[in-house]
């Protein structure tokens, strides 16, 4: 009996089992079938920078309201909102959709402006209105043709419902994709301040590494006091080392005596030279304003991170606060993703095909994608295979096999999405054989020590990060914090006064004995 109802089951979810033409997130059909077609309301929009046109149509295409203009104004729009009601009550709408093309930024007071008055309002991609509007009115672009096209579009399934997003995870994608800019901002900032560098201290630049010219390193130090060949000749190693012990930096001295060799052997620098220094060290001001603009936008990149399930992700070698916060912001809440696939197949991490008749290839990877969110699984994936033992020796697999840097990463980034996913979406921390998971929260209490964050902050963000961790690792990530408890610090609060809450959630007994202490002292 048992399976024959089982069978029976299966046979009804196929019976009942529908598959229409379209996207499935736009997909009204059975809506229309509901309502009925005559009784299906749809409003296309198309938006411009200052102002947008409109028009009501039902889903046959019979127009209700002709195309109207209307101003990017609180007024103007609450007008076109009750003008919209009007209409579908005239007509007897029973069902609508608002179908706005996306437009940059400009499509959003319009949107917004329909989500706030109950409508479901969905966005329509311009390759689709495009599409659409090539074949009805080739080679003639106009507001009305623009509207018929989104309409077509609507109707066919490529008006795509937007799921809402929280504040939290839009915090998180303006900080990521504002830091991106200030990196390429230095980027380019770096790369002309080197070139004016060795216009006036010729071969300086090419005593260190590309990474370390101006980071980790006395580079810029030395160069800013001492701009010149003659003067670091003048200095000699105890005059830089002088210096450098003034300024509270340590130094090696096979540092010092490698650039007084540099110093000894230079050529002629530029004639200009003294106008040159003065422009990189201008240069150089905006490097290290960008620098600790950076920073900030890092810290708070943690601060909202910590209340998302994606700070789960610093269990895991390779992944840190950047890269795990530029993540968060691009996918958005996990509840939006059914599987991991959904994620690859909206980051676009698949080979675009070309199949008729007996040909069928696969390309290069798919064109038509989120690209800020395939940039932020790619980065995932470049940080694991540098950094994570597992993923480091798989791509080395790869590579012996000749697939091709981007393929690797591709791939990389299509098998690390189905761990996010799991360890994400199962609330659950890195559990891979033969890696050992990093203490979380030791990790992100140097993130916020590097970046010199106030201890109150610090220990807030920690309780906050507490929440999404299972509590079969709270004794795991006690461990590196059980010895702060009693370790004397001078000031007003200690580190471990501070720490005692968290260590008790944690459940070690070392911190209930200190706060019982300092409780009775």
């Amino acid at each position: 009996m048992a399976v024959t109802k089982k069978s029976s089951r299966k046979s009804a979810c196929k019976a009942t089992k529908r598959r229409y033409i379209g996207k499935p997130s736009g997909v009204i059909q059975e809506r229309v079938q509901q309502a009925g077609p005559q009784k299906f309301g749809i409003v296309s929009v198309d938006c411009a920078k200052r102002r947008s046109i409109w028009m009501l149509c039902d889903f046959f295409g019979r127009v209700i309201v002709e195309p109207t203009s209307v101003e990017h104004s609180a007024g103007a729009l609450a007008a076109m909102v009750q003008l919209v009601d009007a209409a579908c009550q005239a007509e007897g709408i029973l069902d609508s959709i608002v179908a706005v093309e996306m437009t940059g930024v400009y499509h959003k007071p319009v949107q917004q402006a329909f989500r706030k008055a109950g409508y479901d309002t969905r966005t329509v991609h311009p390759f689709a209105s495009s599409h659409y509007r090539e074949t009805l009115h080739p080679n003639n672009k106009t507001d009305p043709n623009d509207l018929e096209a989104i309409f077509h579009a609507a109707i066919n399934g490529y008006g795509l419902a937007i799921l809402p997003v929280d504040e939290t995870h839009l915090s998180l994608q303006r900080l990521c994709r504002q830091r991106r800019n200030l990196v390429k901002q230095r980027a380019r900032v770096q790369v002309q301040l080197r070139a004016l560098l060795h216009q006036s201290m010729p071969g300086y630049a090419d005593l260190w590494d590309d990474d370390k010219l101006f980071n980790g390193s006395i580079a810029m130090i030395i160069a800013k006091q001492f701009p010149s060949d003659e003067a670091i000749k003048k200095a000699k190693q105890t005059g830089m080392a002088k210096y450098l012990r003034k300024n509270k930096t340590r130094v090696q001295k096979t540092t010092l005596d490698k650039i007084f060799a540099w110093s000894a052997q230079a050529v002629q620098p530029d004639p200009l030279y003294p106008l040159l220094t003065k422009q990189w060290k201008q240069l150089n001001e905006i490097r290290e304003l960008l620098n600790e603009q950076i920073s900030q936008i890092e810290q708070e990149t943690a601060h909202f991170l910590v209340k998302t399930p994606y700070i789960l992700l610093l269990s895991v070698t390779g992944i840190n606060v950047v890269s795990a916060g530029e993540y968060a912001g691009e996918a958005g809440p996990i509840e939006h993703y059914a599987t991991a696939i959904a994620i690859n197949g909206r980051a676009g991490l698949y080979p675009a095909r070309y199949q008729s008749d007996e040909i069928d290839r696969s390309g290069s990877v798919a064109k038509n994608c989120n690209r800020r969110l395939r940039s932020a699984c790619i980065l995932v994936a470049k940080n694991l295979i540098k950094c994570h033992p597992y993923y480091r020796g798989l791509a080395a697999l790869w590579k012996s096999k000749d697939i091709c840097t981007l393929d690797r990463q591709c791939r990389m980034a299509n098998r690390a999405n189905r761990m996010v996913f799991q360890i994400v979406s199962g609330r659950q921390v890195w559990r891979g054989k033969h890696v050992d998971r990093e203490c979380l929260l030791k990790k992100l209490w140097k993130f916020y020590i590097e970046h010199g964050t106030p201890l109150d902050q610090t220990v807030a963000d920690m309780n906050e990060a507490l929440k999404w961790l299972p509590k079969s690792v709270y004794s795991e990530e006690a461990k590196p914090f059980a010895k702060l408890a009693n370790k004397k610090r001078r000031g007003a609060v200690s580190i471990g006064d501070l720490l005692i809450p968290l260590l008790v959630r944690l459940g070690v007994r070392q911190a209930s004995k200190v706060e019982s202490n300092s409780s009775e002292a």
